[in-house]
């Protein structure tokens, strides 16, 4: 930590909206809790440097011109100025500041089974289990970089702008909802948006039956609320093969898939990773549109 007492902070750095590098496509920047900030790394453009943001490892990959870190903001941030820890390879540690805006995410009532709000001893202690093995797997920092970060849906049907949501559940208030949800009939095949390796398959309380997948480097996405998974752990997926089948398992009011985007161990919204809609440039609106 003494290297890092003695460096200099480096000025702010510029955001990078849906920047490509070669074949490499990155995210739609947004610096708001649950965002993705794109940073360019100062210095030479050869071996690559290692970037953390509060002590986790941060996605980097290759430009024409140096590097790029890739890095996913979670919704519990403040807004205010944070920083990259960067360190190139032969030289000193230093920082790299950005700055998080505050995002207003609106508030959705729902109606469920008062046992999956109020929960039994039994059930929570299950829950607990559930969330400390799920964390351990979102944890995990894989050596290779994905090829792309534009993601393909992973479902069609329409999407809603659910991310963020701050859920009341029978009147009770609750964590905001971490993914999208994508409205689909049980049994609408599921398709891997992008290359990976299965990390996670399980039955839980809240999710149901649940996938996650590793794409590497801090990437990767989860599918909840499964009725069927057909695939197993350590099976390596190409980008459109089927991982399982829209559900109605774990605590949900219909059919659908919930779909998470998770980087450097952050929930992010799915919706950067994706194409830009269409519908938005004819003025049309998604279903249950988020207010900035």
């Amino acid at each position: 930590m003494s290297n890092y007492l003695a460096r200099a902070a480096l000025a702010l750095a510029l955001c990078v909206p849906a920047l490509a590098a070669g074949n490499f496509i990155a995210p739609r920047a947004s610096a708001v809790p649950g965002g993705v900030v794109s940073l360019r790394l100062p210095g030479a453009a050869g071996r690559q440097p290692v970037v953390t943001y509060g002590g986790k490892p941060v996605l980097v990959v290759r430009q024409a011109e140096g590097w790029l870190a890739i890095v996913g903001i979670s919704l519990d941030t403040e807004p205010g100025e944070y920083h990259l820890d960067v360190q190139q390879p032969g030289a000193d540690a230093r920082q790299l500041t950005f700055r998080i805006a505050p995002k207003q995410y609106r508030v959705q009532e729902l109606k469920v089974q008062p046992s999956q709000v109020n929960l039994s001893p039994e059930d929570e202690a299950r829950v607990n289990r559930e969330q400390e093995k799920v964390r351990g797997v979102l944890a995990a920092f894989s050596a290779d970089a994905p090829a792309t970060l534009r993601l393909a849906q992973p479902v069609p049907g329409p999407r809603s702008s659910s991310f963020g949501l701050r859920r009341v559940f029978n009147g009770e208030s609750r964590k905001p909802h971490s993914g999208m949800d994508i409205a689909a009939p049980t049994g609408t095949p599921i398709k891997a948006p992008l290359a990976g390796r299965v990390v996670d398959v399980g039955t839980y309380f809240f999710n149901g039956n649940d996938v996650i997948v590793d794409h590497g480097q801090g990437l990767m996405t989860m599918y909840c609320h499964l009725s069927k998974i057909r695939v197993e752990v350590g099976q390596e997926l190409q980008a459109g093969q089927v991982l399982g089948d829209v559900g109605a398992t774990g605590r949900v009011t219909g059919p659908h898939l919930h779909w998470g985007v998770i980087l450097n161990g952050s929930s992010v919204d799915p919706a950067l990773f994706l194409a830009p809609d269409p519908r938005s440039a004819s003025g049309k609106r998604n279903p249950s549109p988020v207010r900035p």
